[in-house]
């Protein structure tokens, strides 16, 4: 059985207190899996920048605790940038992972493609794993761009970085049509994208063996979950609204490990 990644993005939820409840329930919720967790099964949980210290203080207790990450980082180490934050802040708060380009920070907060590519550069000169969205509209899927898009959210991130430091990235592909949508991707479509991706990163990266690990996002549940996570080409999965309760998190894995 494949190592399975898991990765739950929080978004805009979960306060201080509500961190510290989910990481009280999260043992008695990853019970079953003890034995998998860090081994067959990497979880990351990525809360708003104001609960991810409380996270790591909450999780430090866990014999495997889940990574923590955050869910946007500005490229500048420090200056007058009212309303960001930094590498170095992230670093003191205890995150090691970023999620960059995620279709909400692309669609509704206007960011480009030049702007998360320093971002990505950015993370990983101070050694954070970038986990680095990418995904087309409803509207350029059905217009035959899909894949044009993708190569050019791809390219444009990955230009000019070595294989090593392509290597380090994780790969989140999340059509924005399935994602808070209740309506996922096929496995078949999912699974297409997912081993296109990693072709294309290879060939961006010019090394034919070069491992990169590829998520799927978009309305992941457990329903679906064995589905999706058993395609050859997917990695795992990032998580949105399943991700807010330990027990429906996990159960995304447990759908898959069951099987």
């Amino acid at each position: 059985m494949k190592k399975i990644y898991l990765y739950g993005n929080w978004k805009m939820n979960m306060t201080r207190a509500e961190t510290e409840a989910f990481f009280k329930a999260f043992t008695d919720a990853s019970a079953p899996w003890a034995s998998r967790l860090g081994r067959e099964l990497e979880v990351a949980v990525f809360p708003p920048f104001t609960s991810i210290w409380a996270a790591r203080e909450a999780a430090a207790h866990l014999k495997t605790p889940p990574i923590i990450g955050a869910q946007n980082v500005y490229f500048e180490p420090q200056g007058a940038f009212t309303g960001e934050v930094s590498v170095p802040m992230l670093e003191e708060a205890g995150a090691t992972h970023v999620i960059l380009g995620h279709s909400e920070r692309r669609h509704i907060l206007g960011e480009g493609d030049d702007l998360i590519a320093k971002k990505v550069k950015a993370c990983l000169d101070a050694g954070l794993t970038p986990v680095l969205c990418y995904g087309e509209t409803l509207e350029e899927r059905e217009g035959g761009e899909a894949f044009s898009v993708m190569e050019r959210q791809l390219r444009s991130a990955l230009t000019g970085l070595s294989a090593e430091e392509c290597g380090r990235i994780v790969f989140a592909y999340e059509p924005v049509w399935a994602i808070g949508t209740g309506r996922s991707a096929t496995s078949a479509q999912a699974q297409e994208v997912c081993a296109w991706s990693r072709k294309l990163v290879r060939e961006i990266a010019q090394k034919g063996e070069l491992g990169c690990v590829v998520l799927y996002g978009g309305s992941v549940k457990g329903a679906n979950a064995k589905e999706l996570l058993s395609m050859e080409d997917i990695d795992g999965a990032l998580v949105g609204g399943a991700s807010l309760k330990p027990e429906t998190f996990l159960d995304i894995y447990g759908a898959y490990a069951k099987g």
